[in-house]
């Protein structure tokens, strides 16, 4: 009986052709942890003043979720496999009556922040952005670790690209908000943006 020259091969397990993820070692190591952690702790300041010194002069100035993603990249460069990217599970956060949206809707909301602030800058106060992505940052805690760090940095970052020039100071932004962790992110009295369905606001 003939075969068909178009018949499939079948191949065993051996010489099949497959994709398999090449994941990194994480550390485990208390010490490395800390040591990691204060190396990202730089290079996301570097990467800050960089967006910062880019974006100053180019207008119209435009807030993308890339942006975003890779300020939390840096932070969790070798500490989380899930560095840069959105989460994929639910979120608890400990000590908040706040329960963070399911994953399915973090990028779209994410997106919808970004559109805000774009349409906005001229128009709000620059304090009023950076305070607007701090909170809704930290409400939509879209990623897996690192949420306060990339919120601090992203609210620091266009607060000077819409005021035009860096902050001085020998304590940054980021790292005094760090220190001021009291205000408390819940669902409370509406703050809705004209045309969208948000009711979740900030409480101290």
């Amino acid at each position: 009986m003939l075969q068909s020259p178009w018949r499939r091969k079948i191949l065993s397990k051996e010489d099949e052709r497959a994709s398999k993820p090449v994941r990194a070692q994480l550390p485990t190591d208390p010490d490395q942890i800390a040591l990691i952690e204060a190396r990202n702790g730089l290079k996301q300041f570097d990467a800050i003043r960089e967006f910062v010194r880019k974006s100053i002069g180019h207008s119209p100035f435009k807030l993308r979720p890339s942006d975003i993603l890779r300020l939390n990249r840096v932070a969790l460069d070798g500490l989380n496999p899930l560095a840069g990217v959105f989460r994929p599970d639910e979120m608890t956060i400990g000590k908040s009556r706040h329960n963070p949206p399911p994953p399915d809707l973090v990028p779209a909301l994410v997106e919808d922040m970004c559109d805000y602030v774009n349409e906005n800058v001229g128009e709000k106060t620059p304090v009023h952005l950076a305070a607007y992505l701090l909170w809704r940052t930290n409400w939509i805690h879209p990623f897996d670790d690192g949420n306060g760090r990339t919120a601090r940095a992203t609210s620091y970052a266009v607060l000077c690209i819409c005021l035009g020039y860096e902050l001085p100071g020998t304590k940054t932004i980021p790292e005094h908000l760090a220190g001021e962790k009291a205000p408390t992110i819940a669902p409370s009295k509406p703050l809705t943006r004209p045309g969208k369905r948000s009711r979740q606001t900030l409480l101290s």
